[in-house]
């Protein structure tokens, strides 16, 4: 991202771009701020914008060769096109762009052995966007309050992404509804927090998994409820739970094989900002019962699936199992 806000200030651009990963706020942040720095509020004259699965490599080509009218830059915005988990033409086509375009690539899962790939790397820039780590995280919830006059302590911070999670598009949203509910008052308790804030599902997995091994079945089985009321389907709850217990098995493995929490974080695909919370949680559980517990889950899905059992019964079959004492 550093290198992207250089080319920005200086005003000196790659040929191609590509912003990958699982932020979508960064990806839609930086992707704008390229926009604007490279038309430089033109119209849409040298502007080309691509989507979906079913982009047409011949025609991103076609638009690529086509020289910039009154303007020293013609701009390509390429979205979700998955160009870079398959083969494609388009790298070879591509190889003759001529300087004056600029194709952005925004992407969430790439192949990095993919001939577009190294086409991008080797020309241009790559930015894997995959989120804050936690001290940036915090600094980027205390930014957006205080843009509003609001302030609010570290406790409450990291309260608050207790219950958002760590997906920036949430994160603001949320924020939001806060400074909405805290109109002429400057400090934002937690109680305005519990008053507003939308607990995510993931969040209430969290919770529920730290029920399950603190071993309190009542507290696991209410958030359970929970989620059943906003009509949350109990076989997607059972993938999430035994995910969760899977990540915590992975987690804990490669803490005990010396790995740090950056590596984890990457090995895992969890945020970098909540390696520790599910190294903390994987602490409640022996390496045995997170894999008794995936095998458990494993079983009563096909339980389901063949009609011997009842969804929502399963699930609380689970949750009762591995809370009890």
């Amino acid at each position: 991202m550093k290198v992207i806000k250089e080319h920005i200030k200086t005003g000196s651009f790659k040929q191609f771009y590509l912003l990958y990963g699982s932020e979508n706020y960064l990806k839609k942040l930086y992707r704008d701020k390229l926009k604007n720095a490279i038309l430089q509020d033109e119209n849409d004259m040298n502007y080309s914008y691509y989507e979906g699965k079913d982009v047409d490599p011949r025609k991103v080509n076609e638009a690529a060769q086509t020289l910039p009218f009154f303007s020293d830059k013609r701009l390509i915005i390429i979205e979700n096109s998955g160009l870079f988990k398959t083969q494609s033409e388009l790298s070879e086509l591509l190889t003759d762009t001529p300087d004056s375009s600029i194709i952005v690539f925004v992407e969430t899962e790439i192949d990095k052995r993919s001939k577009l790939f190294k086409l991008v790397r080797d020309h241009g820039t790559v930015s894997e966007m995959n989120g804050l780590d936690e001290k940036n995280l915090k600094l980027f919830v205390a930014s957006l309050l205080e843009q509003e006059g609001k302030k609010i302590t570290e406790a409450g911070v990291t309260y608050l992404l207790d219950k958002t999670g760590t997906d920036m598009v949430n994160i603001c949203n949320e924020v939001e509804k806060i400074i909405s509910y805290t109109y002429g008052r400057d400090i934002i308790l937690p109680a305005d927090i519990d008053a507003v804030v939308t607990v995510q599902i993931t969040g209430k997995i969290f919770l529920m998994i730290d029920a399950i091994g603190s071993k309190q079945p009542s507290k696991a089985l209410a958030l359970y409820y929970d989620l059943l009321s906003v009509r949350e389907k109990p076989m997607s709850i059972l993938f999430l739970i035994t995910r969760h217990f899977n990540i915590l098995l992975q987690a804990k493995d490669l803490q005990a094989l010396g790995f740090n929490s950056a590596t984890i974080s990457e090995k895992v695909a969890i945020p970098p900002f909540a390696v520790n919370k599910y190294l903390g949680q994987a602490k409640n559980f022996t390496t045995k019962r997170l894999k008794e517990a995936l095998e458990y889950g494993a079983d009563i899905e096909e339980q389901v699936k063949t009609g011997r059992m009842v969804e929502k019964i399963g699930v609380e079959l689970f949750i009762v199992t591995f809370s009890k004492r």
